[in-house]
Protein backbone atom coordinates (compact mmCIF):
# COMPACT_ATOMS: atom_id res chain seq x y z
CA UNK A 1 0.00 0.00 0.00
CA UNK A 2 1.62 3.30 -1.27
CA UNK A 3 1.57 6.41 1.44
CA UNK A 4 0.22 10.17 0.87
CA UNK A 5 2.04 12.45 -1.61
CA UNK A 6 2.74 14.76 1.63
CA UNK A 7 4.08 12.00 3.96
CA UNK A 8 7.45 13.21 4.96
CA UNK A 9 10.24 11.12 2.78
CA UNK A 10 13.04 9.94 5.04
CA UNK A 11 16.19 10.39 4.72
CA UNK A 12 16.76 7.00 3.44
CA UNK A 13 14.63 7.55 0.32
CA UNK A 14 15.88 10.62 -0.66
CA UNK A 15 19.20 8.65 -0.12
CA UNK A 16 18.00 6.08 -2.81
CA UNK A 17 16.57 8.54 -5.13
CA UNK A 18 19.30 10.37 -5.31
CA UNK A 19 21.56 7.28 -6.07
CA UNK A 20 19.48 6.43 -8.71
CA UNK A 21 18.85 9.43 -9.93
CA UNK A 22 22.83 10.25 -10.63
CA UNK A 23 22.81 6.10 -12.04
CA UNK A 24 20.29 7.53 -14.47
CA UNK A 25 21.95 10.92 -15.07
CA UNK A 26 25.25 8.82 -16.28
CA UNK A 27 23.30 6.41 -18.47
CA UNK A 28 21.71 9.91 -20.64
CA UNK A 29 25.15 11.76 -20.33
CA UNK A 30 26.80 8.48 -21.96
CA UNK A 31 24.28 7.85 -24.61
CA UNK A 32 22.59 4.78 -23.42
CA UNK A 33 19.24 3.98 -23.25
CA UNK A 34 17.08 5.12 -20.37
CA UNK A 35 14.18 3.30 -19.21
CA UNK A 36 12.50 5.46 -16.51
CA UNK A 37 10.16 3.33 -15.60
CA UNK A 38 12.09 0.66 -14.82
CA UNK A 39 14.31 2.43 -12.35
CA UNK A 40 10.89 3.92 -10.94
CA UNK A 41 9.50 0.18 -10.25
CA UNK A 42 13.68 -0.72 -8.98
CA UNK A 43 12.96 2.32 -6.46
CA UNK A 44 9.33 1.01 -5.45
CA UNK A 45 10.47 -2.76 -5.08
CA UNK A 46 13.13 -1.62 -2.59
CA UNK A 47 13.90 1.90 -0.32
CA UNK A 48 10.08 3.53 -1.78
CA UNK A 49 8.40 0.33 -1.53
CA UNK A 50 5.38 3.26 -0.04
CA UNK A 51 5.41 5.25 -2.82
CA UNK A 52 3.58 5.91 -6.02
CA UNK A 53 4.67 6.20 -9.42
CA UNK A 54 3.63 9.13 -9.14
CA UNK A 55 5.46 10.35 -6.03
CA UNK A 56 8.62 8.74 -7.15
CA UNK A 57 8.49 11.04 -10.90
CA UNK A 58 7.65 14.13 -8.84
CA UNK A 59 10.51 13.41 -5.97
CA UNK A 60 13.01 12.80 -9.27
CA UNK A 61 11.78 16.17 -10.87
CA UNK A 62 12.45 17.83 -7.40
CA UNK A 63 16.43 16.74 -7.72
CA UNK A 64 16.08 18.07 -11.08
CA UNK A 65 15.06 21.57 -9.85
CA UNK A 66 18.11 21.01 -7.26
CA UNK A 67 20.24 20.81 -9.72
CA UNK A 68 18.83 23.36 -11.97
CA UNK A 69 18.62 26.18 -9.24
CA UNK A 70 23.33 25.23 -9.19
CA UNK A 71 23.50 25.55 -12.55
CA UNK A 72 24.37 21.87 -13.08
CA UNK A 73 22.73 19.06 -15.67
CA UNK A 74 19.83 17.59 -14.71
CA UNK A 75 18.36 14.41 -16.39
CA UNK A 76 15.89 15.40 -19.82
CA UNK A 77 13.13 13.43 -18.81
CA UNK A 78 12.32 14.57 -15.12
CA UNK A 79 12.13 18.89 -16.01
CA UNK A 80 12.65 20.65 -12.65
CA UNK A 81 9.64 21.29 -10.50
CA UNK A 82 10.03 23.03 -7.06
CA UNK A 83 8.48 22.88 -4.24
CA UNK A 84 11.55 21.75 -2.31
CA UNK A 85 11.50 22.30 1.15
CA UNK A 86 14.78 24.34 2.25
CA UNK A 87 15.61 20.96 4.92
CA UNK A 88 14.63 18.56 1.89
CA UNK A 89 16.97 20.83 -0.04
CA UNK A 90 19.64 20.76 2.36
CA UNK A 91 19.11 16.84 2.33
CA UNK A 92 19.04 16.16 -1.51
CA UNK A 93 22.16 18.26 -1.81
CA UNK A 94 23.80 16.46 0.88
CA UNK A 95 23.23 12.70 -0.82
CA UNK A 96 24.59 14.59 -4.15
CA UNK A 97 27.73 15.70 -2.64
CA UNK A 98 28.62 12.00 -1.75
CA UNK A 99 27.55 10.87 -4.77
CA UNK A 100 29.90 12.94 -6.32
CA UNK A 101 27.66 15.48 -8.60
CA UNK A 102 28.92 18.85 -6.17
CA UNK A 103 30.92 20.07 -3.66
CA UNK A 104 27.89 21.94 -1.41
CA UNK A 105 30.77 24.57 -0.28
CA UNK A 106 31.44 25.77 -3.33
CA UNK A 107 28.04 26.90 -3.48
CA UNK A 108 28.08 28.65 -0.39
CA UNK A 109 28.11 32.92 -0.69
CA UNK A 110 30.78 34.28 1.20
CA UNK A 111 32.38 37.50 2.40
CA UNK A 112 36.10 37.12 1.39
CA UNK A 113 37.15 38.25 -2.11
CA UNK A 114 40.22 35.16 -1.36
CA UNK A 115 37.63 32.64 -0.83
CA UNK A 116 35.15 33.96 -3.62
CA UNK A 117 37.75 34.02 -6.24
CA UNK A 118 38.60 30.55 -5.12
CA UNK A 119 35.04 29.02 -5.63
CA UNK A 120 34.55 30.95 -8.69
CA UNK A 121 37.90 29.09 -10.41
CA UNK A 122 36.63 25.44 -9.31
CA UNK A 123 33.28 26.66 -10.57
CA UNK A 124 34.04 27.70 -13.86
CA UNK A 125 35.41 24.35 -14.30
CA UNK A 126 31.57 23.12 -15.00
CA UNK A 127 29.79 23.22 -18.02
CA UNK A 128 27.16 25.60 -16.11
CA UNK A 129 23.80 24.97 -17.66
CA UNK A 130 21.23 27.31 -16.52
CA UNK A 131 21.11 31.22 -15.30
CA UNK A 132 21.56 31.56 -11.11
CA UNK A 133 19.19 32.95 -9.02
CA UNK A 134 21.58 34.58 -6.76
CA UNK A 135 20.75 36.96 -4.05
CA UNK A 136 18.17 39.21 -4.41
CA UNK A 137 18.96 41.39 -1.05
CA UNK A 138 22.42 40.51 -0.62
CA UNK A 139 23.25 40.58 3.45
CA UNK A 140 25.94 42.87 4.62
CA UNK A 141 28.75 41.27 7.14
CA UNK A 142 29.87 43.56 9.80
CA UNK A 143 33.52 42.73 11.12
CA UNK A 144 36.11 45.07 11.38
CA UNK A 145 34.86 46.45 7.43
CA UNK A 146 31.52 45.81 6.53
CA UNK A 147 31.13 43.56 3.88
CA UNK A 148 28.53 42.15 1.37
CA UNK A 149 27.83 38.24 1.19
CA UNK A 150 28.54 37.47 -2.70
CA UNK A 151 27.68 34.17 -4.85
CA UNK A 152 30.56 32.43 -6.21
CA UNK A 153 27.83 30.70 -8.72
CA UNK A 154 26.74 34.16 -9.68
CA UNK A 155 30.49 35.56 -10.13
CA UNK A 156 30.93 32.11 -12.25
CA UNK A 157 28.72 32.24 -14.77
CA UNK A 158 28.91 35.77 -15.62
CA UNK A 159 32.53 35.37 -16.29
CA UNK A 160 31.64 32.36 -18.04
CA UNK A 161 28.81 33.64 -20.14
CA UNK A 162 31.03 37.06 -21.31
CA UNK A 163 33.70 33.88 -22.53
CA UNK A 164 36.73 36.58 -22.66
CA UNK A 165 35.06 39.22 -23.90
CA UNK A 166 34.42 42.77 -22.08
CA UNK A 167 30.19 43.32 -21.81
CA UNK A 168 31.28 47.33 -21.80
CA UNK A 169 33.65 47.75 -24.70
CA UNK A 170 33.80 44.10 -26.39
CA UNK A 171 37.33 43.73 -26.44
CA UNK A 172 39.04 40.85 -25.15
CA UNK A 173 40.39 40.31 -21.88
CA UNK A 174 43.44 42.22 -21.23
CA UNK A 175 45.07 38.85 -19.78
CA UNK A 176 44.95 35.31 -18.90
CA UNK A 177 45.38 34.67 -15.36
CA UNK A 178 47.92 31.89 -13.92
CA UNK A 179 45.00 29.06 -14.33
CA UNK A 180 44.35 30.41 -18.10
CA UNK A 181 41.21 31.66 -17.31
CA UNK A 182 40.37 35.32 -19.01
CA UNK A 183 40.91 38.45 -16.48
CA UNK A 184 37.64 40.35 -16.68
CA UNK A 185 35.82 41.78 -13.12
CA UNK A 186 32.66 41.34 -12.06
CA UNK A 187 30.65 44.82 -11.82
CA UNK A 188 27.08 45.43 -9.78
CA UNK A 189 25.26 47.90 -12.43
CA UNK A 190 22.91 49.33 -9.41
CA UNK A 191 25.85 48.96 -6.87
CA UNK A 192 25.01 46.45 -3.40
CA UNK A 193 25.61 49.20 -1.52
CA UNK A 194 22.62 50.76 -3.16
CA UNK A 195 20.52 47.93 -2.61
CA UNK A 196 21.17 46.26 -5.93
CA UNK A 197 20.97 42.42 -6.29
CA UNK A 198 24.19 40.08 -6.46
CA UNK A 199 22.57 38.13 -9.54
CA UNK A 200 22.99 37.38 -13.41
CA UNK A 201 20.58 40.57 -14.19
CA UNK A 202 22.35 43.25 -12.34
CA UNK A 203 25.92 41.89 -13.14
CA UNK A 204 28.54 42.70 -16.09
CA UNK A 205 32.07 41.04 -16.96
CA UNK A 206 34.00 44.28 -17.71
CA UNK A 207 37.68 44.77 -18.55
CA UNK A 208 40.01 47.08 -15.59
CA UNK A 209 38.85 50.02 -17.89
CA UNK A 210 35.44 49.54 -17.87
CA UNK A 211 34.86 48.68 -14.34
CA UNK A 212 36.99 51.82 -13.70
CA UNK A 213 35.09 53.98 -16.47
CA UNK A 214 31.56 52.89 -14.22
CA UNK A 215 33.16 54.05 -11.03
CA UNK A 216 35.32 57.09 -11.77
CA UNK A 217 34.85 58.76 -15.44
CA UNK A 218 32.63 61.91 -15.85
CA UNK A 219 30.59 59.87 -18.59
CA UNK A 220 29.68 57.11 -15.87
CA UNK A 221 26.04 57.41 -15.98
CA UNK A 222 25.93 57.22 -19.82
CA UNK A 223 28.50 54.35 -19.38
CA UNK A 224 26.28 52.04 -16.82
CA UNK A 225 23.33 53.05 -18.88
CA UNK A 226 24.60 51.66 -22.31
CA UNK A 227 25.05 48.62 -20.38
CA UNK A 228 21.83 48.12 -19.98
CA UNK A 229 21.48 48.27 -24.24
CA UNK A 230 24.10 46.15 -24.93
CA UNK A 231 23.23 43.64 -22.35
CA UNK A 232 19.72 42.10 -22.85
CA UNK A 233 19.59 40.23 -19.61
CA UNK A 234 20.54 43.45 -17.62
CA UNK A 235 17.03 44.34 -15.43
CA UNK A 236 16.86 47.90 -14.24
CA UNK A 237 16.67 47.98 -9.95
Amino acid sequence: MTTQGNEKWTDAELAASVTIYLEMLELERSGQPLNKAQFNRQLRDGQLASRSPGSVEFRMQNISAVLAELCLEWIKGYPPRGNVGTQTKATIMGFLQAGGALVVDDYEATESEEVLEAKVAKLMLLELSSTPAGIKKPIRSLREASVFLRDPLVKAWILQNAKGICEGCGDPAPFKLADGRPFLEVHHVRPLKAKGSDCTSNAVALCPNCHRRCHLADDSETFTHSLYEKNLRLVRE
